[in-house]
């Protein structure tokens, strides 16, 4: 087991931190943090021999935030361990691109999965994951990855995608702030992209910034930040299909 290991992770609801943690738990002994979706903060460089980064998928691909921080990392030869978390639909070329960035920044990627949490715009999709059974398959890959190391193998991990890369989400539309808001200024200092501003008594979003990654709603605790209904209740209708599917986890060495 590694001393300790760095966790990169860009987790607006949860669960891609989650997950990462989970797997983290099984290979290192301590872990340091380090969150991609703080907007103030310049990227941490990696300190350890292993590091592990965890990406959600928005439409199949990495979200353009999480990429950006990671394209400024120097790899100088460490070993890496990928995932890319996703709310069951599909994470298409999400893995492939994450893998992609970080041997162009010089880390050799040793192990990737692709994990399924909970879906961050309709929650009964994945409901509840990962869960236990989650647990046990990713902690189950942990000991893998450890085995592989200690038997010093280097083949090189392949994961499905295609390249060019799918077109990313733009969808054009964010959050709303419902009449119950109090103006506390939650949403505008945890976006990762800027696009929320509190103007005289209102909360004001730029629609084109905002990359619907929902960090605005999980952190609402008076439950003021929600989709417009047209939106949510189109996706409901769009992935309703997928709440009584249990998709499992893909693992890649």
């Amino acid at each position: 087991m590694f001393h300790e290991t760095e966790l990169y992770y860009f987790s607006p609801t949860g669960g891609t931190k989650k997950a990462g943690e989970i797997f983290c738990r099984g290979i290192a002994k301590t872990v340091k943090f380090v969150n991609l979706g703080l907007r103030e903060k310049a990227i941490e460089q990696p300190d350890n021999e292993l590091v592990v980064v965890a990406a959600p998928v928005f439409g199949g691909r990495i979200p353009s935030v999480a990429a950006e921080k990671l394209n400024r990392l120097d790899g100088n030869g460490k070993k890496a361990v990928t995932l890319a978390v996703y709310g069951v639909r599909a994470y298409e070329d999400a893995l492939l691109e994450l893998n992609q960035i970080l041997e162009a920044r010089g880390f050799q990627v040793i192990a990737s999965a692709a994990l399924v949490a909970q879906h961050s715009i309709v929650p009964e999709v994945g409901q509840g994951r990962p869960d236990e059974q989650d647990e046990e398959a990713i902690l189950d890959f942990a000991k893998k990855v450890l085995n592989k190391e200690e038997k010093g193998e280097e083949d090189q991990v392949k994961v499905p995608g295609n390249y060019p890369y799918k077109n990313g989400m733009n969808m054009a539309v964010s959050p709303i702030s419902l009449p119950s808001c109090v103006q506390c200024g939650t949403c505008a200092s945890v976006c990762p992209v800027g696009a929320i501003r509190l103007e005289s008594d209102a909360v004001v979003t730029d629609v084109q910034a905002c990359i619907l990654c929902m960090t605005c709603t999980a952190v609402c605790k008076k439950r003021a930040r929600v989709l417009p209904s047209p939106l949510q209740e189109g996706m409901n209708q769009k992935l309703g299909a997928l709440k009584d599917i249990r998709r499992e986890n893909e693992f890649f060495l």
